[in-house]
This record gives structure tokens, sequence and C-alpha cells, in this order.
């Protein structure tokens, strides 16, 4: 019980450090390429900012997949996992915990690793989902604000003049 214990820490510490680094080169990616000089989302790229997001994200997820359907092929050379396809395919029904079921590891040795897998992906996941949130969120409120602001709709947030068309506008802001 040991060894897969110690493997799967190992996975588990470079698919962190691969959703680390991806998701630092990613923000400074958008940083770069599509901020204005306030640091603001440009409106015109909203879209183009989550887009971008989510297919890294996605990326960076396919390469922590291989590298656990990797780590399988090396370590049960099994009837079930007699391929790299068969292996990349387990390995992401076991990431994204979905567990279908029709490929199961035969090594009683190794079984314990599906459960660690299973785990670092609703954790790697999760943190993505957080990111994405917080990209479409900064992306969506300025782009609402620059709208707003060109429309002449735009009142600054706890502002104390009080537009009648807000109804979620009680005043006490």
């Amino acid at each position: 019980m040991t060894m897969p214990l110690l493997v799967g820490a190992l996975l588990i510490g470079l698919t962190v450090l691969i959703q680390g680094i991806g998701s630092i080169t990613l923000m400074r990616l958008l940083f770069r390429h599509l901020l204005d000089a306030d640091g603001h989302v440009r409106p015109n790229r909203a879209l183009t900012a989550v887009v971008v997001t989510a297919l890294g994200l996605l990326l960076l997820h396919c390469v922590q997949i291989l590298i656990w359907a990797v780590a399988y092929r090396m370590l049960t050379p099994v009837q079930p996992i007699d391929t790299l396809e068969a292996a990349v395919y387990f390995s992401a029904v076991t990431f994204t915990t979905l567990g279908y079921g029709d490929i199961t590891l035969s090594s009683e040795q190794w079984r314990l690793l599906t459960g660690i897998e299973a785990l670092n992906g609703v954790l790697l996941l999760g943190w993505s989902t957080a990111l994405l949130y917080a990209v479409v969120h900064r992306t969506w409120s300025g782009y609402a604000e620059h709208h707003l602001r060109r429309s002449g709709n735009w009142r600054r947030p706890g502002s104390a003049e009080r537009r009648e068309s807000d109804p979620a506008d009680t005043g006490r802001g």
C-alpha cells in the first residue's frame, strides 16, 4: 500500500505543479494581450478572454490526464489497459470522476491509485472552475461597465443618486 501512495503523491505533485505553472502562464498571456493600460479587459476582447481561458484550462487537464495514463501504462501492464488509448480513456473517466466501470484495474496493488487520481481531478477541476469564474466575472463586469458608460446609464456603485428604473437599488448604499 505504501508504493501506490508514494506514486499517487508524486503524480499529484506533478499535476498540481502543471496546473500552477499553466494557470500563471495563462493569466500572463491574458494580461499581456487582452488588458488595456488601466488593467481592464478591452471590451472587444471579453469573449476572447473567456474562450482562451477555457481552452487553456482544458489543455492543462488533457496533459494531466495523459500523465496519469502514462503512469497506468507503466505500472499496470494488464489486459484492460494494454494500449495508451485505453489508458487515456481510463484516466479521463477516473480524473473526471465519471467512473463508468467498463475498465477496472485488476491489480490489487494499484487500485488505490484510481481513488487518488479522482481526488486529484476534483481538486484541479475545482481550481480551474474558480479561475474561469474569476476571468468571466472580471471580463463581463468590465464589459457591462463599458457599455453602460457609453449609453450614459452608468452610476458609480454606492452613489446617492437613485434611478427609478433599477428595482434592485434599495437606496441603502
